[in-house]
């Protein structure tokens, strides 16, 4: 198996050969079979042990086993323990996530910190085997079903070529010792169930499942690289609009193809939607009509799907005092100048008469009740009534700021100003706000 990890390295992964590495290390079999085959390539490794504390004595034996393991090959070595149970519970995830969690975030600090180049885990193709009938059996997409990728950022998996059988075989070859977690014989886990119960019978009908198994993955990775072809033309023509709020998706684009709901599902899937005929429905929905992931929210608008992070709401309004030359604001910086004349009036600039202002003037969203008395028309108007007539959606609608003095509103910033403080002949001291 040496000869075979070597070629592998050589052939897949040779920027190894020159880099920096952590292996996190349990001190189970895959494990320290990783640590002794790269110590064995002279690789520039070092080790990293999580102490869950799960297990009581036996947790203290496995870092235990990892310290002196790391003395026998004169590697340095890492130990970091974890209150699991407490964390889990502060966090409201199941044990297994909260130990996945605290390692690979203890394991990113110290690649950071210590400049390591890559985070060797030793994840092999039994691993992948189970990956990929967890994700099956759970529901899932054509990535679902391509098992745990080699290479993922800074994070790299060797073994991932290779058979725990394999593996095994290696490790009693060369006189290796291992500790056994007792909690893998468990079946309370899926992931033990289907390795002690479903897999053994899936090799007994097919000694050769694993062999097939990585070339079903190779297959469907071709695939992939044409869903993503096919997706990336749609989208290209799809994505209308951006700016920091929202992405505008012309809805005419999805329905042209001949299976709209795929489509949907590929753009869509990375921001944590999962009620895939609601998303469907909204090529036909009334305008307004919304569908919500954790993150993100989908919402219909006339010609448009708007896709948008949800942002809790923050009621917080800015202060601008008089002696202010500038303030930053969500939708950018207000510029405050005195000026001897107007310039030319665009939605982003406006120019007031100073003397009308109350100050401190505010920035804040509006609610309901607002009135307008729009720049150049009679009369007031419902800000609600302005923005339908605008034809605002509802992301626009939702980011709008006012500039106020006192309760009137002064600027619908970027929009419209209002007529009440609008320079005049009589006007001492004309004031210029601009949006940059």
């Amino acid at each position: 198996m040496l000869k075979q990890f070597k070629n592998h390295i050589n052939n897949n992964l040779p920027f190894l050969k020159k880099s920096k590495l952590l292996i996190a290390i349990s001190g189970g079999l895959d494990s320290v079979v990783l640590t002794h085959l790269c110590h064995q390539l002279k690789l520039n490794i070092t080790l990293s042990h999580c102490n869950f504390n799960l297990r009581e004595e036996e947790s203290d034996a496995d870092e235990d086993f990892v310290l002196q393991l790391a003395d026998d090959l004169n590697l340095e070595v890492f130990i970091e323990s974890f209150d699991t149970e407490a964390y889990a519970k502060e966090n409201k995830l199941s044990t297994q996530m909260a130990a996945r969690e605290l390692r690979y975030n203890w394991f990113d600090e110290i690649a950071k910190q210590l400049q390591y180049d890559f985070i060797l885990t030793a994840h092999h193709a039994d691993d992948n085997l189970e990956t990929v009938l967890i994700n099956f059996t759970r529901g899932t997409g054509l990535e679902g079903l391509i098992g745990i990728p080699e290479i993922n950022d800074n994070i790299v998996r060797p073994l991932l070529p290779f058979s725990r059988a394999k593996i095994e075989v290696y490790a009693k070859n060369e006189n290796l010792k291992w500790r056994e977690d007792s909690s893998n014989a468990s079946t309370k886990y899926l992931r033990n169930k289907l390795r002690h119960d479903v897999i053994p019978v899936l090799k007994e009908v097919n000694p050769k499942l694993l062999q097939n198994f990585q070339t079903t993955l190779n297959n469907l990775n071709d695939t992939i690289d044409i869903v993503e072809e096919s997706t990336n033309a749609v989208l290209k023509k799809a994505i209308d609009t951006t700016d920091d709020n929202h992405i505008a998706f012309k809805i005419s684009e999805f329905k042209k193809v001949n299976n709209p709901k795929a489509y949907l599902f590929e753009v869509f899937k990375e921001y944590g939607f999962t009620e895939w005929n609601d998303v469907l429905d909204l090529l036909n929905a009334e305008t307004g009509k919304q569908v919500f992931s954790k993150t993100h929210r989908l919402i219909k608008n006339r010609k448009h799907l708007l896709l948008s992070e949800i942002k809790l709401n923050d009621n917080q309004e800015i202060l601008i005092n008089k002696d202010d030359s500038n303030k930053q604001i969500p939708l950018g910086i207000l510029f405050f100048d005195k000026v001897d004349a107007i310039s030319e009036t665009q939605n982003h600039t406006i120019y007031v008469d100073k003397y009308k202002l109350n100050f401190p003037l505010t920035i804040r969203k509006w609610k309901k009740g607002d009135v307008l008395y729009p720049l150049g028309m009679k009369g007031k108007k419902k800000l609600s009534k302005y923005f339908k007539d605008e034809k605002l959606s509802l992301l626009d609608k939702e980011n709008a700021l006012l500039l106020c003095s006192g309760n009137d509103i002064v600027w619908v910033i970027n929009k419209r100003a209002d007529d009440r403080f609008k320079v005049t002949k009589n006007t001492k001291q004309i004031l210029k706000i601009e949006l940059k």
